[in-house]
């Protein structure tokens, strides 16, 4: 039983796998198309972000019985027609969503607090308390677009704060007692931060434009730990012009490559690119929500575990 790794994991997930019988092979590099001519002896393929899996690299592999993606986000994973072929779709969402819930706090209170600007400020030798005035969470309403693993995971971490936690998600009946389930009319009526939490689906795909932000009856905060095409950079940037929009704390961008790992424009080519690194209201951080030490080796153990009930 070989299995490929095509993206770099923990090595505890291929040292258990090496105990369960299987054969690792390791492949961080080769481009789709060198991955298509040798991917025919393999019973399982674990990936991140690097390769798109679609019908010609499905068609190819002919033995696979699984797909393992090494984290949450299935978008570069043809899952309709992995299905006509009997593989099994392994994620791993809960691996990492504490780190995520973690992440988005973090940033949100930065945000709110001004903390990252005034670091910069007196990096630059500027000791400015009035301008850095901040808001406290207390009896704001938060809104979650998304109420899966990392939806759950920051709410509960907000249930630690004097505030009220709305969500939108939809799928029908997922309230708890840290959120209650609402339309995302009323997130856009009553929210004073909104954050995302969904995978990137075509209802999902550049949800906060233009008519969303018009239609939130209070200037707020925006979080965005999920996927950058969730957001509409344009937009975005009119609405922090015009003051519809407080500020933003994003961990990914729509100008992200699919792997993740770079940019796919640089700041010298690309004027929204530039304003959402260069603006003092906005917090960037690139793509490490759920990228923790904890996570990677939690996420390891989840796709072990649901390899396991697999086989």
């Amino acid at each position: 039983m070989k299995i490929l790794h095509l993206d770099s994991t923990h090595s505890y997930l291929s040292n258990e796998l090496e105990k369960l019988g299987f054969t690792n092979h390791f492949d961080f590099k080769s481009a789709k198309k060198k991955i298509e001519n040798l991917i025919f002896p393999y019973c399982g393929i674990i990936i991140r972000s690097r390769i798109i899996i679609d019908k010609s690299l499905i068609d190819k592999a002919v033995n696979l019985k699984f797909i393992a993606r090494f984290g949450s986000g299935l978008e570069n994973i043809d899952l309709d027609y992995a299905n006509t072929k009997n593989i099994k779709i392994i994620s791993a969402p809960e691996g990492n969503s504490n780190a995520v819930g973690e992440h988005a706090l973090g940033m949100l209170l930065s945000l709110m607090n001004n903390i990252s600007k005034a670091q910069e400020e007196i990096r630059n030798g500027i000791w400015a308390r009035e301008s850095n005035r901040g808001f406290e969470l207390k009896n704001k309403t938060i809104g979650l677009i998304g109420y899966g693993n990392t939806g759950k995971s920051f709410a509960k971490k907000l249930s630690g704060f004097e505030v009220k936690t709305l969500f939108y998600d939809l799928k029908p009946n997922l309230e708890d007692s840290f959120a209650k389930e609402v339309s995302i009319e009323e997130i856009q009526k009553n929210a004073d931060v909104i954050s995302l939490h969904t995978s990137l689906t075509k209802e999902a795909y550049q949800i906060i434009n233009k008519t969303f932000i018009n239609k939130c009856n209070k200037p707020f905060w925006l979080i965005n730990t999920a996927r950058g095409q969730c957001i509409n950079s344009k937009d975005l940037i009119a609405g922090i012009n015009n003051n519809k929009i407080l500020g933003a704390a994003l961990d990914v961008l729509e100008f992200e490559k699919k792997s993740f790992e770079k940019l796919s424009e640089t700041l010298d080519s690309n004027s929204d690119l530039l304003y959402l690194i260069k603006s003092k209201k906005i917090i960037v951080t690139p793509h490490i929500a759920g990228w923790t030490h904890e996570s990677k080796i939690n996420l390891s153990k989840v796709i072990l575990k649901k390899i396991k009930s697999s086989i």
